[in-house]
């Protein structure tokens, strides 16, 4: 097998969702939910998949508020899969709160702890923790430059413009992981893709409509930056997050997973202005070159496979967990994934 193959990570992430049921209407409680999630990151772990990312939300529809609290949960119940966030709102929060935390779960799973850190395309934490929307991009500068200065040295000296200085200070515990993974999550910015390739760091890009090949050019800023910068393009992690839900069969995969990637469109697309998505939109991204992953083990693999070429990926995340999904039905998509989507990928990639 290539180190390509070898090396390809899969995974899932979530927002934990508890919105009404889409096609019954019943409602999940956030406490039901975060139980759901860790019984999810077990299976994960078993069938073999490589990571699990949760959401920073604030808003009651999703019950991830503190992804690393349940990540912990989970961290003494697994053995190899890695728990991310997905993303943590860093703009919003404390670096130094932020890395301690991080570096605990670390600890307590033994190194398999990651932080993507992103600016929050849901805003709902700025208020909430006292912070300005007009300062929406320097606070997100500011503070990754203070977790990157924390992960790097024991004792900090910092000074910015929101936040209290440090002078001499250590942040403990320190990681397991040297350093703690620090990935830059973007929805597309250019900006993003140039910052993370300057710093070295890795990246990932939430691709949720549109074709995925379209990313190919922020794929080439953000290796262009790192080498400018002087960092090894060879090394480089690209990840992707996207849409999508496995089943027996395509037609299956369609009709259970289109009702609840409506609801979750139309909800969130009236905070936002989009037209109202229906089934030709649903069924147009679930092609070949759209950004739904959605139909049977072979479909999806396939599209996996598309999208490394086209983009050079070294992970792909999953995210099924749209607008509530079953329970049942969900822990299917993980199995599916783990154990048929995978391995498929794998053998492909292999071959060059």
């Amino acid at each position: 097998m290539t180190n390509q193959a070898s090396s390809f990570e899969i995974g899932i992430s979530t927002f934990l969702e508890a919105t009404p049921n889409a096609t019954v209407g019943k409602s999940i409680t956030h406490a039901e939910r975060l139980r759901q999630a860790v019984e999810e990151i077990v299976l994960a772990d078993q069938v073999g998949l490589d990571v699990y990312g949760i959401g920073e939300h604030h808003r009651a529809d999703y019950a991830g508020t503190s992804p690393v609290t349940i990540l912990a949960a989970a961290a003494s119940v697994t053995k190899r899969i890695r728990l991310s966030s997905a993303v943590t709102v860093l703009s919003s929060d404390d670096p130094v709160r932020v890395y301690e935390s991080f570096s605990t779960l670390d600890g307590l799973s033994n190194g398999r702890a990651e932080i993507m850190a992103g600016r929050g395309s849901f805003i709902e934490s700025f208020p909430l923790f006292g912070y300005s929307l007009d300062h929406y991009d320097e606070l997100f500068e500011e503070k990754l430059e203070l977790l990157l200065a924390i992960r790097a040295s024991e004792k900090v000296t910092w000074r910015g413009g929101h936040r209290a200085a440090i002078k001499n200070l250590g942040v403990y515990p320190r990681s397991v992981q040297e350093p703690l993974p620090v990935w830059i999550a973007s929805g597309g910015n250019p900006e993003s893709a140039v910052r993370a390739g300057t710093l070295g760091l890795p990246i990932v890009f939430a691709i949720i409509g549109g074709m995925p090949e379209r990313f190919a050019p922020l794929v080439n800023l953000y290796k262009q930056a790192a080498a400018r910068a002087g960092h090894d393009v060879a090394k480089l992690q690209i990840a992707t997050h996207s849409h999508g839900f496995i089943s027996d069969t395509t037609d299956r995969a369609a009709d259970l997973f289109f009702p609840h990637t409506q609801a979750h469109m139309n909800t969130i697309g009236r905070e936002r202005g989009w037209p109202h998505y229906d089934r030709s939109a649903f069924d147009a991204a679930r092609s070949m070159r759209g950004a739904l992953y959605v139909g049977d083990p072979e479909y999806v693999a396939e599209k996996i496979v598309l999208l490394q070429r086209n983009l050079g990926i070294t992970r792909f995340f999953l995210h099924a967990d749209v607008s509530t999904m079953p329970h049942s039905q969900l822990l299917r998509t993980i199995e599916l994934l783990g154990t048929k989507v995978a391995p498929i990928v794998r053998k492909e990639l292999a071959k060059g």
